[in-house]
């Protein structure tokens, strides 16, 4: 494939990854009417990152070892894997015998923490690409 696929599909995870923790958030306001979006977004967005996680390693690939991007590389993995993984926390503290409604704190709280965790992944990914040109044709 010519173009890189990681870049087309990273919007899905990040965007119902996004509105699951608004939605979370909003719902200590709001109650069920925001959090009957969180679950549904939050499945989505850890099925999507599937693909992504996938669609990325093909691109790591590409990377030499010797590469100065390398530890951004590193990095963003990192901070990706633990987005993911506190994003997957929070979708098994909130099921429970109600299925994906009324999260716990807790279910709240690593929502936010994969927020935070995203947003510093997708940083490390902007210097990839912005700095480093990782994946930019003629680079």
């Amino acid at each position: 494939m010519k173009h890189p696929l990681h870049p087309a599909v990273v919007h899905f995870p990040i965007a119902t990854w996004s509105l699951a923790t608004f939605a979370d958030v909003a719902g200590l306001w709001w109650g069920d009417a925001a959090w009957r979006y969180a679950g549904p977004l939050h499945v989505v967005g850890n099925l999507t990152a599937l693909v992504t996680v996938a669609a990325g390693l093909l691109d790591f690939m590409q990377v030499p070892a010797d590469s100065p991007a390398t530890k951004y590389v590193t990095r963003h993995v990192a901070l990706v894997s633990g987005a993911w993984l506190a994003y997957g926390a929070s979708l098994v503290l909130r099921y429970h015998e109600h299925g994906l409604q009324s999260p716990t704190m807790p279910a709240i709280a690593a929502s936010v923490v994969g927020f935070l965790l995203l947003g510093a992944a997708g940083w490390q990914g902007g210097q990839l690409v912005y700095r480093h040109g990782v994946n930019v044709e003629g680079r």
